[in-house]
C-alpha cells in the first residue's frame, strides 16, 4: 500500500468501542503513547479489527492548531 501521508505510526489495538454509527479504535504506539480514532462501523468491520491485533495510525492533517494557557 502506498500513501501520501508521512505520519504512519505502527502499533497494537488495545480497545474497540462500537457505538450507533461510529467505532472508536485505541492504538498503542511506540513509547507507550495512545492514539484514538473515530471511524465508521462499516470501516471497522471491513478492517476486521481485533484487540491485540496490529494496526497503524495514519495521520494527514492540513492544519495543526497550537494553543497555550
Amino acid at each position: 500500500m502506498k500513501l501520501s501521508a508521512r505520519n504512519i505510526l505502527n502499533g497494537k489495538v488495545v480497545a474497540i468501542t462500537t457505538g450507533a454509527t461510529t467505532t472508536h479504535v485505541k492504538i498503542e504506539v511506540e513509547g507507550g503513547l495512545f492514539i484514538t480514532s473515530s471511524i465508521t462501523n462499516e470501516a471497522a468491520l471491513d478492517l476486521d479489527l481485533t484487540v491485540g491485533g496490529e494496526a497503524c495510525a495514519i495521520i494527514k492533517a492540513s492544519d495543526v492548531i497550537v494553543g497555550v494557557r
